[in-house]
């Protein structure tokens, strides 16, 4: 099925290329005006093969062409994206290649540049592929199907077509995160306040008490800066203070789920600002960690004992925002499901699969630990909501996952359709070197 993909590690694994000198670049394809690369293509192999897809050369630089002539179209249709989006998405890929590589400084190591170097260097790529992503939406925009036209299409597959549904679980879970002390926080708040005062009499500067004491691993080397922050990027709380202040002014001492910070503004371009700022954390302590898995344990014997359902100590009790009002469904992160396959499982939580295999539907577990997706530490109570034994797809059991289906179908039509018309009128010309039995009708200029 081709769909575009937006390589996570395409301007990346150039850089690597690059730095090791493997190959001589050159042009292998155009489209209208935009020249595919022979390090693009190689860079779309390897993010392939880091994911652990089939490295397949046909299939990548179909994409790149598919890529390149969605870009050629926005040009005409003036589609466009604005800075503070592209300025959100690099923000976004840089933390996780920070994340992968265990620290900004093993990844300023392994390149030998500055993350904000690597930045500048990724943002015409990613500029390009927000772009396409944009294109590629209002061309597949109306894909959306109606519940007859789900059934249409379920009809339509053979019957020993029908996809085999592994063996999955429903899940729901009562979150609770260990909370600082009042002690903790009034003593982080009084620390960041005094530095705030060394800074605001002049003694030091911003930069430098960032550089020395702020615990933002992200900015502190960089005396706290951040460049081209747009609104849907930081904290809302962090955001609300930064785009209030004014050039040269200086916050007052403000919490965050983070922490304490205060700001200095540098400048504000549009929708668009550069800020310092220091982090202090409040400090955990053991006492915190025990309090936490204590309240779960009263919880745990007050449901057990029958002094209140699951469902009801999850609406009062859970600190989970995004499951509490609904009974603490959990929800697939890789499909937006309900449903969980040992797969999905081992990558959220590797303890998961040994612990729900001894349990039965209303079973419910003894508190355990866990990390929150965000990184942070917790201990939850999970509840084996229902158990689906491997089947073949049908559209009462999986009526989710049909509608997905037929909703790609519906957009892969649309697109071989738009691709086959747009060629037509479009400059396409590729090296006969890399010549490829692509999956769609394209009109190529060799």
């Amino acid at each position: 099925m081709l769909k575009i993909k937006f390589f996570l590690f395409l301007a990346f694994s150039g850089f690597v290329m690059q730095g090791q000198q493997q190959v001589l670049d050159k042009v292998i394809g155009v489209v209208a005006k935009y020249p595919i690369l022979l390090s693009d293509l190689q860079s779309s192999m390897i993010e392939r093969d880091q994911q652990g897809l089939p490295i397949d050369k046909c299939m990548a630089f179909e994409m790149l062409v598919f890529q390149k002539l969605l870009v050629a179209q926005a040009d005409r249709d003036s589609v466009v994206v604005g800075d503070a989006e592209i300025e959100t998405e690099l923000t976004r890929r840089m933390n996780y290649f920070i994340q992968q590589f265990g620290s900004e400084a093993k990844l300023e190591e392994f390149y030998g540049k500055r993350t904000n170097v690597l930045k500048d260097e990724l943002r015409a790529d990613i500029q390009e592929q927000l772009v396409a992503e944009k294109m590629n939406g209002k061309i597949t925009g109306d894909a959306k199907l109606t519940p007859a036209e789900i059934r249409q299409f379920y009809n339509s597959i053979p019957e020993d077509s029908l996809p085999l549904i592994e063996s999955e679980v429903e899940l729901e879970q009562l979150v609770k995160k260990p909370s600082f002390s009042h002690e903790a926080k009034i003593d982080a708040r009084e620390t960041l306040e005094a530095y705030r005062q060394r800074v605001i009499k002049g003694e030091v500067s911003i930069s430098t008490i960032a550089r020395l004491y702020s615990e933002d691993p992200g900015s502190a080397k960089d005396g706290g800066r951040y460049e081209n922050v747009g609104r849907g990027v930081m904290d809302p709380s962090f955001e609300a203070v930064a785009f209030r202040l004014k050039k040269g002014e200086i916050s007052n001492v403000f919490e965050t789920p983070y922490g304490y910070h205060f700001i200095q503004l540098e400048q504000r371009k549009g929708e668009l600002v550069d800020l310092r700022h220091v982090l202090v954390m409040p400090k955990m302590s053991n006492e915190d960690f025990y309090n936490c898995k204590l309240k779960l344990d009263t919880i745990y014997e007050e449901i057990k004992s029958g002094k209140i359902t699951f469902e009801d100590a999850v609406k009062k009790y859970s600190d989970d925002e995004e499951t509490k009002q609904n009974a603490g469904l959990m929800i697939n992160p890789s499909n937006a499901s309900t449903r969980f396959d040992n797969e999905t499982l081992s990558q959220i939580d590797k303890n998961l699969i040994a612990t729900i295999n001894s349990m039965q539907p209303d079973d419910m577990s003894k508190p355990m630990q866990f990390s929150t997706p965000d990184g942070k530490p917790g201990y939850r109570i999970l509840k084996l909501k229902a158990r689906i034994d491997p089947h073949k797809a049908n559209l009462k059991e999986d009526y989710q996952r049909l509608s997905s289906m037929a909703n790609q179908s519906k957009k892969k039509e649309l697109v071989r359709d738009w691709i086959k018309k747009r060629s037509k009128i479009t400059y396409i010309k590729l090296d006969k070197e890399f010549a490829c039995k692509f999956e769609n009708q394209w009109t190529i200029n060799n």
